[in-house]
């Protein structure tokens, strides 16, 4: 089965195989141009893509990629998005909004993937955005073999990680304790109301599906500081490594965090790899994808 990758995350594509050749470059007006320089095209092909930041960039490549591949031959393509850009737009928070998830899973199917490949959704009504067959993988068994030996408690940063986190708690046989926030929705500014009971003197792990713009994490980091954590690791699938969030990371409170490699971690700036950090811990979720693909 070949294997063809956009730019948005090359290392991961090539740990599931060799990869194609393709050339990705733009025209002078700024239009991204694709040329798959292979010259026999499988039937059967593999995509890999993360619409990770440049995400707008990334989608129209995924969509190139796919028609040169149709136009080589190819007649089955199986895509591979470890992170579903958009996803977090999945309901219309205020009047005048667009459900960009939709749209976006819309335009996806534009290059007729006969099926996707992705992890850890941020919420389950996506699937329900897709006509094509879309499989949901999840990383959390490779968090809970990292976290094997954790003895603390489980904090639930929200109201939406309380389901996981509580099964996530129950499978480490430790226990759970939930916050309850306020976000901002103009401002993004997180808040933390309270708690459902004591962490002092307790090592706690956060888990989550993504950190974004770290509000959340970095917030709920300081308040747990504030009343008496011993430390604070955190596993999250999908690091979108954010201008500046990994900064504050390593500055906060929280002593480990443990991500997959859904994501490049390079700078979404200049490109280049840029986090060495006794903080950051990168799984692979690699051979998760070659099981599905088998």
């Amino acid at each position: 089965m070949q294997i063809f990758s956009g730019s948005s995350n090359p290392e991961l594509a090539s740990k599931l195989g060799k990869v194609g050749k393709i050339e990705i470059s733009k025209f002078a007006n700024g239009e991204t141009r694709v040329w798959v320089k292979e010259r026999e095209i499988e039937k059967q092909v593999v995509v890999v893509q993360s619409l990770s930041s440049p995400t707008n960039e990334h989608l129209i490549e995924f969509c190139l990629i796919c028609d040169a591949l149709h136009r080589g031959g190819a007649t089955e393509i199986i895509a591979v998005i470890p992170w579903m850009g958009y996803s977090k737009q999945d309901k219309v928070f205020r009047a005048g909004e667009s459900l960009s998830c939709k749209v976006v899973a819309q335009i996806l199917q534009i290059a007729k993937p006969v099926k996707i490949i992705t992890l850890d959704l941020h919420n389950k009504v996506t699937l329900g955005f897709f006509d094509c067959p879309i499989v949901e993988l999840s990383a959390k068994p490779l968090l809970r073999e990292y976290f094997a030996e954790f003895a603390g408690l489980v904090v639930a940063p929200d109201s939406g990680a309380v389901k996981a986190s509580t099964a996530f708690a129950e499978e480490l046989g430790v226990g759970v304790v939930y916050l309850d926030k306020k976000r901002d929705l103009e401002s993004g500014e997180v808040v933390v109301m309270g708690m459902s009971g004591s962490v002092r003197g307790k090592d706690i792990l956060i888990i989550d599906d993504n950190v974004f713009t770290g509000a959340t994490l970095l917030e709920t980091a300081k308040e747990l500081k504030k009343t008496g954590a011993k430390s604070i690791k955190v596993g999250l699938t999908h690091h979108l490594y954010v201008r500046g969030v990994q900064e504050k990371i390593e500055a906060s409170a929280i002593d480990e965090i443990v991500v997959t490699d859904t994501v490049g971690n390079k700078s979404q700036i200049s490109n280049s790899q840029i986090f060495k950090s006794n903080k950051l811990k990168i799984l692979s979720v690699a051979q998760l994808i070659v099981d599905e693909l088998r």
